[in-house]
């Protein structure tokens, strides 16, 4: 298994914060939480050797991607709270790459990966920091349109089957009213997205640095 090229790490905006060291992006995600670059220069910079370690573990390719993913949304929320301390007397400091390797043996050893077959997950569709804050958007999307987007976008469902479901729950929603009320849901899940990632994954302009 070749380990993947990731397109954002020769963005200008991630590119720029290259030089800064693990500790001050660690500094910077944790103080800034609305932005998403930080998050994804981590990621570029520890990807090689996160997806290295979990190839040597999945019994397929699919498995592997997918399970990199995950690794990579349980990093994301964790890092939040890491706190890389000086070390205690005759104690080894705590380095960002020495935790992310504990971590990704956690999460090797600990989360299970389904089947091949049931796995919706494309590697080269959503890069992991895309899909983590994908994820925090939908989260905070109303619960009826958070369901919709998941049916259209995850299962592939048809208009007129979100309403043939949604009717079978009670809710009086007709095939043209999924439609619109899918849109609404995609506007509203890339309004909440930062902007700098819409910028980096969706080739939007930089309005605010």
């Amino acid at each position: 298994m070749q380990i993947p090229h990731f397109p954002e790490a020769n963005h200008p905006l991630v590119k720029s914060l290259f030089h800064h060291s693990d500790q001050e992006l660690l500094d910077l995600f944790q103080s800034n939480p609305d932005a998403g670059r930080y998050f994804t220069v981590i990621f570029c910079r520890y990807s090689p050797i996160v997806y290295t370690l979990i190839q040597h573990s999945a019994r397929s390719p699919v498995q592997a991607d997918y399970l990199f993913t995950l690794t990579w949304r349980h990093i994301y929320y964790e890092l939040g709270g890491l706190n890389l301390t000086e070390p205690q007397s005759g104690q080894e400091a705590l380095t960002l790459q020495n935790w992310l390797i504990n971590i990704t043996a956690f999460c090797i050893n600990e989360l299970q990966v389904p089947p091949t077959e049931a796995i919706h997950y494309s590697l080269q569709a959503t890069s992991p920091p895309l899909w983590c804050y994908v994820e925090k958007a939908l989260d905070q999307l109303p619960p009826i349109l958070r369901l919709m987007v998941l049916m259209a976008q995850t299962f592939h469902w048809s208009e007129t089957r979100i309403a043939a479901y949604l009717q079978a729950e009670g809710e009086k929603i007709s095939p043209p009213e999924v439609a619109n009320f899918l849109q609404e849901g995609y506007r509203m899940l890339e309004d909440k997205l930062p902007t700098d990632i819409r910028t980096i994954y969706l080739d939007e302009d930089l309005v605010q640095s």
